[in-house]
């Protein structure tokens, strides 16, 4: 490797198993900074839900792209996300080696990793009636359309995220073919050396850490938060585990006790979606969370090529 060559190294995998705690070990390691990549971090209203890293995290290494917009946001992609990381890096490469991305948002790191999606021409002139037929339609039969029409993307999409689904469609519809079928184009090379580490658990093991930190996002007040926010409930961003599930309570659809399970329950799914996106990535070296010494021993490997 270039003695000039810079790296970007990327710890990903599914909620609740470790990556910021491991993220900031290494940032210190390196004495670099952390670049979010959990797109549900990036709005500052929503906090405890996210499972943000605690304001003594925040304190002890730069973190960017954390609290930079709000729910009101408009239009916020994986596109939009790649091209500020882009530029963000390209300013901080000329100071720092060594970047620290985390996250488990699999599309928003592919962005920047190899480039986003590039789709085939989309026919026009049906983009806009397309769009009108489907914001009238319902989360259950976005779901069901998109299962219908592309079983592959359907296994590993945010089924409960009704803009993907209906990006996907808009994509189906208006060029004739599976969204899965386009959206893995050719990698964009990169002016910097990508280093991909993913944390894996045992299912059960991983299942016991996401019920727990439920029931400490609860201690911590995420009701209130869920409160706080219920105004704004029909916004997209909110459409999300952890709030459309306290929603339901607040307006006695189900108990708090159901609320909570059906937290849990949606996170394992989300959690168990993840995984299934990054282990067809074939560049992620996997450890588990506790093997700090071999993963500062393999990162050093991959830096000294």
């Amino acid at each position: 490797m270039s003695a000039d060559l810079k790296s970007l190294i990327v710890v990903c995998g599914p909620t609740a198993i470790g990556k910021t705690s491991l993220a900031i070990n290494l940032a210190k390691s390196y004495n670099t900074e952390i670049i979010s990549a959990d797109s549900r971090q990036f709005y500052r209203e929503m906090n405890i839900g996210t499972a943000k890293p605690t304001k003594e995290q925040l304190a002890e290494v730069p973190h960017h792209f954390i609290n930079n917009i709000s729910i009101h946001t408009k239009n916020y992609s994986a596109g939009k996300y790649e091209f500020e990381v882009l530029e963000f890096l390209g300013n901080y490469f000329q100071q720092k080696d060594i970047a620290v991305m985390v996250g488990g948002s699999g599309l928003f790191i592919n962005a920047v990793c190899s480039g986003f999606d590039k789709f085939e021409k989309e026919d026009e002139s049906q983009l806009w009636v397309t769009r009108r037929f489907l914001n009238e339609k319902n989360l259950d039969w976005l779901q069901q359309e998109v299962e219908r029409l592309d079983p592959e993307y359907f296994a590993i999409v945010d089924k409960k995220n009704p803009m993907r689904l209906k990006r996907a469609l808009e994509i189906i519809y208006t060029t004739g073919k599976k969204y899965s079928e386009q959206r893995i184009g050719k990698k964009t090379e990169r002016p910097f050396n990508i280093i991909k580490i993913g944390l894996s658990l045992p299912r059960e093991v991983l299942n016991e850490r996401i019920n727990q930190r439920v029931d400490e996002m609860m201690i911590a007040g995420l009701l209130e938060e869920v409160k706080e926010l219920y105004l704004h409930k029909k916004l997209h961003t909110l459409n999300t585990v952890g709030y459309t599930e306290l929603f339901d309570f607040i307006e006695d659809k189900i108990s708090l006790e159901d609320a909570v399970a059906l937290i849990k329950q949606n996170t394992r799914n989300y959690a168990k979606r993840q995984m299934t996106w990054f282990k067809k990535d074939d560049g992620i070296k996997w450890f588990q969370p506790e093997q700090k010494e071999e993963i500062i021993s393999y990162i050093g490997s991959q830096l000294n090529k």
